[in-house]
């Protein structure tokens, strides 16, 4: 979820900052008393792949978190752009599970986007707000940091700000998801992923420096460099990345570490339908993954690779219909690339999965259709008027989408897998669980 949305802080937890700012080490960057938490069938790491294996082993790991992604989004993604007959390419994989996402928050049952990334990326649950600390204030290492140390080559892809809460939790250690200038900084001091591609360019340069994309734009003119840390873009570039801003700068990057910004804030506008909603990134989902791939691939230890589509989430904030499958076709087409990735390098675990659940949509047949006075609410009368109503390739049927709220729900989320080590992720489990497959599959050790 964008930090536009208000801060889901607990009271008493701001003090928090200070304590983690201060297990951070400045200058060389590393993390003073980051703590593991070891999961119990990564005990023992699983053995490369042999005739009698337990498990296979997986030299690379992509991940993608469909933000806000619940069972019904899916299916609203698929009925929209492939009919309810088709396939996407996230479903099309043979391991399929359910993650649980409550946070350990003391007053909140339902996650946000920190602490259910959070979870996703170091196997600890916490509180909403937080970024890559327990509910303690106690920096926990991620699976990218992990992967790092045991020698891959680790990226993050978003559609959203590269600061926001979602990639932040798997490179950065903060009391609070806000400080997105200080996420950026670790990024580059800390956690030093060699491929950072999406939005939020504004959190990277100073007041008053706008950079490739200029402040107060008409579209929306909120947003602006507003960043705390200096010019993060220039010390990245002093670091040896290649800073690109557009489709062609990023085909046309050749180095091993890359950093894109490809928009003030996220790479799109979120409104409700009709009211300057725009799902149109600079630069696709599908074009960053395969980029950051051919990039880490190059590592011969393997790599560990973190996409996000944000849109899915901010669209359904907004009750836009319209938008969530125009975000999620972006999200199945970068899928898509990685499973064809991964078909050629049967080494690789390929996981689609969500932070949490945003909306709770309800696909429904038009309303002359289910006309029926013993179910009055059957005409939009809940939170928000039905949007639609929709068609669907390969039918001449219509639906409509009914939304319960515009705030994210305690639903579990859908996993599907694909991959050594995915065998792992068929069940119901907690959203902790995904990172313990990760480090599993991979055989990570902590060191």
């Amino acid at each position: 979820m964008s930090q536009r949305h208000p801060r889901m802080i607990p009271a008493g937890r701001a003090t928090l900052a200070a304590a983690v700012a201060a297990t951070l080490i400045g200058g060389g960057g590393a993390l003073a008393g980051l703590a593991d938490r070891a999961p119990a069938d990564a005990a023992a790491p699983a053995a490369p792949t042999a005739a009698h294996g337990r498990h296979p082993r997986a030299k690379n790991v992509i991940l993608f978190i469909g933000d806000g992604m619940g069972s019904t989004h899916r299916d609203l993604i698929r009925y929209v752009n492939v009919g309810p007959q088709g396939k996407l390419e996230m479903d099309t994989m043979p391991v399929a599970g359910r993650s649980q996402t409550f946070p350990h928050d003391p007053k909140a049952m339902v996650t946000d986007s920190a602490a259910g990334g959070t979870a996703l990326a170091t196997g600890v649950k916490t509180y909403n707000g937080a970024i890559g600390v327990d509910e303690d204030g106690n920096p926990v290492r991620s699976v990218l940091e992990l992967a790092a140390r045991n020698g891959k080559a680790t990226g993050l892809v978003t559609t959203s700000q590269v600061t926001d809460a979602t990639p932040a939790a798997f490179g950065a250690h903060v009391a609070d998801r806000g400080d997105q200038s200080r996420i950026a900084r670790q990024f580059l001091e800390s956690s030093r992923p060699q491929v950072i591609l999406g939005g939020g360019e504004d959190r990277w340069l100073p007041a008053g420096t706008p950079g490739a994309f200029p402040d107060a734009p008409a579209e929306d003119p909120t947003e602006k460099s507003s960043g705390t840390e200096g010019d993060l873009i220039a010390k990245a570039k002093k670091l040896g990345y290649q800073y690109v801003t557009d489709t062609a700068g990023l085909k046309a990057a050749k180095g091993d570490k890359i950093l894109g910004l490809f928009a003030n804030e996220e790479m799109f506008q979120q409104a409700p339908e009709g009211k300057g909603d725009v799902y149109a990134p600079r630069v696709s989902l599908r074009d960053m993954t395969a980029k950051a791939i051919s990039t880490l691939s190059r590592d011969d230890d393997g790599f560990f690779l973190m996409v996000e589509e944000e849109g899915i989430d901010e669209m359904a904030h907004k009750a836009n219909a319209t938008q969530v499958p125009k975000a999620g076709k972006n999200l199945d087409e970068a899928v898509g690339v990685a499973k064809r990735y991964a078909a050629a390098h049967g080494d690789t675990l390929v996981i689609v999965v969500a932070d949490h659940e945003t909306g709770s949509p309800a696909i429904e047949d038009v309303p002359e259709l289910q006309d029926n006075p013993k179910y009055p609410n059957e005409r939009g009368e809940g939170v928000t008027a039905e949007d639609g109503p929709f068609g669907a390739p390969g039918t001449d049927r219509r639906f409509v989408v009914d939304w319960t709220t515009t705030n994210h729900s305690a639903e579990d989320v859908p996993l599907t897998a694909m991959g050594p080590g995915s065998e792992r992720l068929s069940g119901v489990y907690e959203n902790t669980h995904v990172h313990d497959a990760m480090v599993a599959a991979m055989g990570l050790r902590r060191r």
